[in-house]
């Protein structure tokens, strides 16, 4: 494949909102990963909530790299056939490409702000999170852990062929989550437990598809202790 080729099939690179320690003073990273239709924006928040219980710490929140079907005005990691006629072929390669673009992000992400995945965390929400449990378990070098918000695991069955690393995960659900039911978070934690990864799990009651405070508490936990 000539460069001209690679350079046309490689996804755009990532960009989106930042917060956090200025110039050299952060030495942890947390990347956070949006839902279905959202954007970087939607969930920078968390980076104001968190960061003045976690110094020295950037956050990072890259807009998805396809601009979502049924809301342009937001983004999404991969088409849902059931919510926006896309074909399952359409689903497929949009995961794809978005779980490529993640992991150059990534990678990117180390190297410009100088902090290795032993100092840096993903936290994904919805789609966000079944994006942040397939990259982040595939990268060969550990990320130091992954917090999944009202999400699912994608293809549990393949994930022991597929594991790289073993970061441990938080899984944090709404118990009246109409959207992503909350008994995909047992079978995540299933999922995962199968394939050796060690998970905790923090259920919200009467909190439908969202960030409840005490589960960003339960993460502000999570956090404190896998960064240092």
């Amino acid at each position: 494949m000539s460069d001209e080729t690679k350079a046309a099939a490689s996804p755009a690179p990532l960009t989106g909102p930042r917060r956090g320690a200025p110039g050299d003073g952060a030495d942890r990273l947390v990347i956070l990963l949006h839902g279905y239709g959202a954007d970087g924006e939607d969930l920078i928040g968390i980076g104001d909530a968190l960061a003045g219980h976690l110094p020295n710490t950037r956050f990072l929140a890259p807009n998805a790299p396809q601009r979502c079907t049924n809301n342009p005005a937001g983004y999404q990691w991969f088409p849902i056939p059931w919510m926006d006629g896309s074909s399952e072929a359409d689903m497929r390669a949009g995961f794809s490409a978005a779980a490529q673009a993640i992991d150059g992000f990534l990678d990117h992400a180390a190297e410009a702000e100088g902090i290795g995945p032993d100092r840096t965390a993903l936290i994904g929400f919805s789609q966000g999170t079944m994006m942040s449990l397939h990259v982040g378990l595939r990268r060969s070098e550990s990320l130091a852990g992954i917090v999944g918000f009202s999400g699912r695991l994608i293809a549990p069955e393949r994930l022991e062929a597929e594991i790289a690393s073993r970061p441990p995960v938080l899984l944090a659900h709404g118990r009246d989550d109409q959207v992503v039911p909350f008994t995909d978070m047992a079978a995540a934690e299933a999922g995962l437990r199968a394939a050796g990864v060690e998970v905790s799990t923090h259920a919200s009651p009467g909190t439908g598809h969202g960030i409840a405070p005490d589960g960003l508490g339960a993460a502000l936990g999570f956090l404190t202790r896998v960064l240092g």
